[in-house]
């Protein structure tokens, strides 16, 4: 998907901010859900990537007390860390892992 962050209004001293990060393929199943984009201007195709958990998409807000180009190089380091979060923070990987009185099964998402 080419589009990372969108800058979706300015309100006062904040931008408001859509991120879209890749989703590595083991945990698309958890990010997948039927709503479309925040953004209105989304694509089919980008809702599609976010519907199926390909993409995950997160809204932050950004303060605006620099000039523009700042403004960008803050969004651009907010994109790095929520891509950063996607590819290496499994919160799932040990869901469902169970204790049956004698042994543990692990499970989870890879």
């Amino acid at each position: 998907m080419a589009k990372r962050a969108i800058i979706l209004d300015v309100s006062g001293q904040t931008v408001r901010v859509v991120l879209w990060a890749d989703v590595p393929a083991a945990r698309q199943a958890k990010y997948a859900n039927a709503a479309s984009s925040i953004w209105t201007g989304a694509s089919a195709a980008e809702n599609t990537a976010l519907q199926n958990g390909s993409v995950a998409e997160k809204v932050v807000t950004v303060a605006t007390d620099g000039g523009a180009a700042q403004i960008k190089t803050t969004i651009q380091a907010l994109w790095q860390y929520w891509q950063n979060d996607v590819s290496n923070i499994n919160p799932w990987q040990y869901q469902g892992t169970y204790w049956d009185g004698t042994a543990w099964t692990t499970t989870g998402v890879a």
